[in-house]
């Protein structure tokens, strides 16, 4: 722990910055005053603290984050519409082997997993690649900064394993319903 500390920052602008305890602030603030009218020979008392320093120079990091995050729900949400639109192309494509796969019996969650090993195999190839360039680019990005985390590889992980979810999610609707059809409407019209 750093204890009571003292900065002079330029000798000839008056800064100077301490570190001391929250409850104590107002009778520092206080004697610093008087201090400073016994010796600063009119120049006028003004004060700020470090946590408001720090947070305006943190406000493009956030203002960043805001925005990175704002595109990331776009994105995703693209991608869910282009997936289920992929997911409707297969399901058409397969409609006569689904309905065959039912009549001789297959069960309905043997016919989703048919459906989405195609696309887990895809979502697993793209966090193989994506999780080298984005560590490569949180990497650069957090040497910028004084105090910073290390990148565990659980991290990549939970994204990867969220990203697989969201496309469990988004292809379930249209296996479900295309797995629990009447088999005999999908041969019908083949």
């Amino acid at each position: 722990d750093i204890g009571p500390l003292c900065f002079v920052l330029e000798r000839s602008s008056g800064l100077i910055s301490f570190k001391v305890k929250a409850a104590q602030i107002p009778f520092i603030l206080n004697q610093a005053e008087k201090k400073w009218k016994s010796i600063g020979a009119g120049m006028p008392f003004s004060y700020r603290f470090m946590d408001d320093s720090f947070d305006q120079i943190y406000k493009n990091e956030k203002r960043i984050g805001l925005i990175a995050f704002s595109f990331s729900v776009l994105a995703i949400l693209i991608a869910c519409l282009g997936l289920f639109g992929l997911a409707t192309f297969l399901i058409e494509q397969k409609t006569k082997e689904i309905g065959i796969r039912k009549v001789l019996g297959a069960p309905v969650h043997s016919i989703i997993f048919m459906i989405s090993k195609e696309f887990f195999k895809w979502i697993v190839i793209a966090n193989i690649i994506a999780i080298p360039v984005a560590y490569y680019f949180m990497n650069n990005w957090l040497k910028d900064f004084a105090y910073r985390i290390n990148i565990s590889w659980w991290i990549f992980l939970f994204a990867g394993g969220i990203a697989l979810m969201i496309a469990l999610v988004t292809i379930s609707f249209k296996a479900l319903k295309a797995a629990s059809a009447n088999p005999v409407e999908s041969l019908r019209y083949e």
